[in-house]
């Protein structure tokens, strides 16, 4: 049903196989990789904060996320490392103490079929790495 929300896989093990795929895919630059891990109408949300030039409205559909991700997005993918976000498997991007975005993924039946974006600074002043 669409406009339903998505049922999360329940692994924990098989969401990070995932999101890994997607990161190595993103680090390669490999649009036919990425697109692989990706669900045919994937959602990619951006929160850049309210009042920020950056924001837009969401990304809908594998390749359209794919292009935007390989575009703007392969340069940071080597500052990716996992953690976990909401409970997810996700990624925190950043060197050092310097957070630049939380990134959740939503994986179901295999496949990423939302990304959250978070580079919104007030939110990511919030954020404390455990771990």
């Amino acid at each position: 049903m669409r406009g339903a929300a998505p049922v999360p896989d329940a692994d924990l093990a098989q969401q990070r196989e995932v999101v890994n795929a997607f990161l190595a895919a993103a680090r390669e630059g490999d649009f036919d990789a990425l697109v692989a891990v990706l669900d045919p109408n994937v959602v990619f949300r951006i929160d850049a904060g309210r009042d920020s030039p950056r924001g837009r409205p969401p990304i809908e559909g594998a390749a359209a996320v794919a292009e935007q991700l390989l575009a703007r997005g392969t340069r940071l993918a080597p500052l990716a490392r996992p953690a976990l976000v909401n409970g997810a498997a996700g990624v925190i991007v950043g060197s050092g103490a310097a957070l630049i975005a939380v990134v959740g993924f939503t994986v179901a039946n295999g496949r990423i079929v939302e990304i959250d974006l978070i580079t919104d600074r007030s939110k990511l002043r919030r954020v404390s790495e455990l771990g």
